[in-house]
């Protein structure tokens, strides 16, 4: 993403609490254990850091395939198949959903009892199929439901999941707004492969991740499907829908390019947009090959969502974006989409390695060095709030030090290593060890120094988890 720390400060702070809606005629709450069925309720939520509730225990979605309907007044009608496979034996299973309302449930094809509790929603499959939820098993729920989908508002101010703009809509999720328009396992630690399906009224056209394999027009409606085959973290899923103008293209490298952009901002856009390729053909050369088939971006009106955000293969922008922020989210296609953070304490690994993937592209092109970039960071005070490793609360964790401080970091490790040769190729070898995986702040410094061979303590200490502002000695 951008660096929000300025920006999503300055989105209207709206509380909208906890939802609790209770679906009527779907069945009872949970409890206990239903006669002749085996195994147990899985978590109510990962406990994660920050978001103890986000995301299910007892199983792990491989894949999403999501229908949905988005009428002119923005109210959206869908269908979840989520395709998952059991990690203990189950009796029940939680899915996180935020608003909406559930018309029905089933599991392996049998209608389910559905409880619904805030922005949990929990799913007790009929008996005749427990065994297709013991541990190792692949089974699959599909959810129908329906509404008009929640804008939430962040700890820190900033809006996200179903966004209002000035010609449609936009679907953000980081750190847990996609739970506002499908339900699912929305931890960033469950990775699937999704197939999105959106109808809009004709005029609109609805832009998601991946591969765009079918659009088709009839009946004053047009339905676009889109394809992700690599695993792609929940908070990275989008859907946008407004008057865009979509081009395609390829990179000299045949990875296919897919830009939307709102009419306003095309104009202004196009030169920066047209250096997608030459951008990621630079980061592949510094990070490792390209971990997707298709880039490209999705550009909407200023002022449309505040931020931007490294959806996967497409960023979105509200606004004509620079070089600068163009760099930073393409970079965020192997940090933080393909190499995906395992709990949001690690959103420096993401949002450290974007920043400095910028100051690189800045020394790589006749800018500012990357330690006079270093340097000015290193002044400005904001960046010596808090470690970048442990912000202490989740309104922190888009804040200056983890961006900022996250890509003195990296600076300092290169400095350490002192051979660019050497420290591009560890580089390369964290995204090529993580691909389309997850990794913890532990796993980057463990690698690190097994790579290099240092005792690389002293940095961390100082740089990564230590309080105040070390000496550059």
């Amino acid at each position: 993403m951008d660096q929000r720390s300025p920006v999503r400060r300055l989105a209207p702070a709206v509380a909208l609490g906890a939802v609790l809606v209770t679906v009527a005629g779907l069945g009872t709450a949970c409890t206990g254990t239903q006669a002749g069925v085996s195994g147990k309720p899985g978590a109510a939520g990962l406990r994660d850091p920050y978001f103890p509730r986000l995301g299910n225990g007892g199983y792990d979605v491989t894949h999403y395939g999501l229908e949905l309907a988005v009428g002119a007044d923005g109210r959206l009608s869908g269908t979840a198949e989520i395709i998952a496979r059991a990690t203990q034996d189950l009796s029940a299973f939680n899915l996180d959903l935020a608003g909406l309302d559930v018309r029905s449930a089933t599991v392996e094809g049998r209608p389910a009892a559905v409880n619904r509790a805030g922005r949990e929603l929990t799913l007790r499959p009929a008996a005749d199929v427990e065994e297709r939820l013991r541990v190792g098993r692949t089974f699959r729920t599909v959810v129908r439901y329906a509404g008009s989908p929640l804008t939430l508002t962040d700890q820190d101010g900033s809006e996200e999941g179903w966004l209002k703009t000035g010609d449609g809509w936009v679907a953000l999720g980081e750190p847990t707004g996609s739970m506002t328009w499908f339900p699912g396992n929305h931890h960033p630690s469950d990775k699937a492969t999704y197939s999105v399906e959106v109808t809009v009224p004709e005029g609109l056209t609805a832009v998601s991740n991946g591969r765009r394999t079918a659009v088709r027009t009839s009946g004053g409606r047009t339905t676009s499907t889109w394809r992700t085959d690599a695993p792609m973290a929940s908070y990275l899923a989008t859907v946008a829908i407004g008057r865009f103008t979509v081009e395609e293209s390829r990179t000299g490298d045949g990875i296919k390019v897919l830009t939307a952009v709102d009419p306003v901002s095309r104009k202004r856009s196009s030169a920066v947009l047209e250096q997608i390729p030459q951008v990621v053909a630079w980061a592949s050369d510094r990070f490792g090959p390209y971990p997707f088939a298709s880039t490209g971006a999705i550009v909407d009106r200023p002022g449309d969502s505040g931020y931007a955000l490294e959806t996967q293969t497409r960023p979105y922008f509200p606004g004509p974006p620079d070089i600068g922020l163009l760099v930073h989210e393409l970079a965020h296609q192997w940090f933080g989409d393909s190499v995906t953070p395992a709990t949001w304490r690690d959103m420096w690994l993401n949002e450290g390695f974007a920043t400095y993937a910028e100051w690189l592209w800045s020394e790589d092109h006749h800018g500012a060095s990357a330690q006079h970039l270093f340097d000015e960071a290193y002044a400005d005070d904001a960046n010596w709030a808090f470690p970048p490793a442990d912000p202490p609360t989740a309104a922190d964790i888009s804040e200056a030090p983890v961006y900022g401080r996250g890509a003195m970091v990296v600076h300092r490790l290169r400095l350490a290593i002192d051979d660019d040769e050497a420290f591009f190729a560890l580089l390369k070898g964290w995204t090529a060890a993580h691909r389309h995986g997850n990794a913890a702040t532990g796993d980057f410094t463990a690698y690190a120094e097994r790579r290099t061979g240092l005792d690389l303590a002293p940095l961390w200490d100082a740089w990564l988890y230590g309080d105040g502002r070390p000496s550059r000695a």
